[in-house]
């Protein structure tokens, strides 16, 4: 066998290695493996400012309860999680204010000028949805030295060393100290100072953006579903610039508060869009018959998209929309209009173009390096990509429907 005969190949089976590894990983939700807290400071009374904090449902309460050892608040969290009951939910927490409270203050803390504030628990814990999971609302002031004028926030909530999630963010919104903006904490970066420089904070959302798409598995699986059908550069230059066209807009109208889509129409949709984009190229190989390698493979020539790489190209735009509704919906950020919220927002977006044009760059020039030297390999190596891809994206779509 020809050297880059053995190179080809091996390519394609890492590749599908790695389909395999993303297929059996499946979560329902496209971003099971993580958690993400919400975090929203505002300014109070002299001397006080005010946070309140949204936290995974399930999380919270396994977390508070192996902290404090409070068998009694798992056993009536996880009963009102397993029955989806948001009232039992919020009594289980609410029962066992004390280790919630404990938990939490014992991983976020805010501090000025080196002294710590003194946080006090306000009011009852409630219960809301976001990305189609419960999270816990707790609000808690916090009494801080007079007269400061910089405060330092610092988050380690579910840290990877509990073993329930791995790599959570906590995403801040403030407006306190004359000053408003957004901030990305996580294990490398658990803190931020309202003094903090415009390009800490810029970088912080560009790190946020690539690790989100890398990440959100089934955003990945949709661009291979993209690589996969496309034969030629031009055209998988179309369908991305299109994709990112649409998702950009609806990102922006989302995270800025414009469209507000429930994430259970979202979530079904995009899983869906995953099945019909693979499905379409299997559908191609099947319409061609005979000449599918041929047309994989080019020959040279102008090239000029026909009546269904249109159609094509306007399923991606939509599909595209809805993505962006996904993007924004995992984001979070519920803050009033500023430019430092457009600007952060921007730089998220950036990054996760960052990594969708590196994995376009990476995989598509050697599946063209396969057409082109193996040409029923490179066949049915898209066609078996796809086909995985489209199975996975139906099984979500079932488990999305049903809320499994």
């Amino acid at each position: 066998m020809r050297p880059v005969h053995r190179t080809v190949i091996a390519t394609v089976v890492g590749i599908a290695a790695a389909i395999i590894v993303f297929l059996n990983a499946g979560p329902a939700l496209a971003h099971g493996f993580s958690s993400t807290v919400y975090a929203n400071i505002t300014a109070g009374d002299e001397g006080h400012i005010r946070t309140k904090l949204g936290l995974e449902y399930d999380l919270l309460v396994v977390s508070a309860a192996d902290y404090e050892d409070d068998d009694s608040l798992f056993e009536a969290g996880t009963a009102a999680f397993d029955a989806r009951d948001p009232e039992g939910q919020a009594a289980a927490l609410n029962g066992h204010a004390a280790s919630v409270a404990k938990y939490v203050t014992e991983r976020f803390s805010v501090t000025s000028r080196g002294e710590a504030c003194k946080p006090t628990r306000v009011g009852d814990v409630t219960i809301a949805q976001q990305e189609g999971v419960p999270y816990a609302d707790l609000l808690l002031d916090w009494t801080c030295p007079e007269r400061a004028d910089e405060h330092e926030v610092r988050s380690g909530l579910f840290p990877d060393g509990e073993t329930y999630v791995k790599g959570t963010k906590t995403i801040v919104t403030y407006e306190i100290d004359g000053r408003s903006g957004s901030a990305a904490l996580d294990a490398g970066s658990p803190s931020f100072s309202t003094a903090q420089a415009w390009y800490e904070r810029f970088r912080e959302f560009f790190v946020l953006g690539a690790e989100h798409l890398l990440t959100g598995i089934d955003h990945i699986l949709f661009l291979l579903a993209l690589i996969a059908g496309s034969r030629r550069l031009r055209e998988i230059v179309l369908a991305a610039t299109s994709f990112t066209l649409a998702h950009s807009v609806t990102f922006m109208l989302a995270a800025l508060g414009l469209v507000n889509v429930p994430a259970t129409v979202v979530e079904p949709v995009i899983a869906l869009s995953i099945a019909v984009v693979a499905g379409w190229h299997l559908w191609g190989i099947w319409r061609r018959g005979d000449h599918a390698t041929e047309l994989e493979t080019g020959g040279g020539g102008h090239f000029n998209l026909d009546r269904a790489g249109w159609i094509r190209l306007g399923v991606v735009f939509c599909f595209g929309l809805v993505h962006g509704l996904g993007f924004a919906g995992a984001l979070g950020i519920d803050e009033a209009w500023s430019w430092t919220l457009l600007w952060s927002l921007l730089v998220f977006n950036v990054g996760i173009e960052t990594v969708q044009l590196t994995i376009i760059a990476v995989v598509f020039p050697l599946l063209i390096l396969l057409r082109h030297r193996a040409p029923k390999i490179g066949l049915w190596a898209t066609g078996v990509i796809s086909a995985g891809v489209s199975l996975m994206g139906l099984i979500w779509f079932v488990q999305r429907l049903s809320g499994s």
